[in-house]
């Protein structure tokens, strides 16, 4: 049986291409295609077949991706949906992440990729990419939470929040350059790169519940 995808993105031809894409994968096809979240919401309220993956565009008129997963973690948590955009802020990607988005993509990722990370939600239920995959499936590091200290889980806990760096000083009582130390050493131990793969790690070991 075939993995079903539901396209939510409100450009025409990205989504019609994309759908031709999905379509020509072996034991995927798409079920749904949606200008905005709001098409999302009223397929899954008529309570037809539901998809077993969602692509997400994020900036969309009417209800946009965000939105459409604020909904979506309410009332099908269990539902996977990986972010499908050319927004590659940090900010945005934690938010997305934060709301139970399962990866995100950037829309000029190569087609063989596009495919892996396909594979990987509906076997693994997250996709990671680069380094941020490493750390995580590695099973040499799925103790390296023991090692780390308090104040780095604290650290850890509110760089998840939506908070500055420079809020995060103040709510730790520490300077600027003693938090840019402990982002560097998470960096380090949990072999991340980015704020975003210091979402997915606390998620992955439950610091962060979604």
């Amino acid at each position: 049986m075939n993995n079903t995808v539901a396209i939510v993105d409100d450009h025409t031809l990205f989504s019609q291409s994309l759908k031709n894409l999905v379509n020509s994968f072996e034991n995927y096809e798409v079920n749904g295609v949606h200008k905005n979240g709001q098409e999302l919401v009223t397929q899954f309220k008529a309570n037809q077949p539901k998809p077993d993956l969602v692509l997400l565009d994020i900036r969309m008129p009417i209800m946009d991706g965000p939105e459409t997963m604020a909904w979506l973690k309410e009332n099908y948590p269990d539902q996977k949906v990986l972010a499908l955009t050319m927004e590659d802020d940090e900010e945005t990607v934690t938010f997305m992440v934060k709301l139970g988005c399962r990866g995100y993509l950037l829309k000029d990722i190569d087609p063989d990729e596009f495919k892996f990370a396909l594979d990987e939600v509906i076997k693994e239920g997250f996709f990671y990419s680069d380094a941020v995959s490493e750390a995580i499936k590695n099973k040499d590091k799925e103790n390296k939470l023991v090692n780390l200290t308090k104040r780095e889980l604290e650290f850890l806990s509110l760089a998840c929040s939506e908070m500055t760096y420079k809020e995060v000083a103040n709510e730790m009582n520490l300077s600027p350059k003693t938090i840019d130390g402990y982002r560097e050493s998470l960096f380090q131990k949990l072999n991340v790169r980015s704020r975003t793969g210091l979402v997915l790690y606390a998620i992955k070991h439950r610091i962060l519940l979604l």
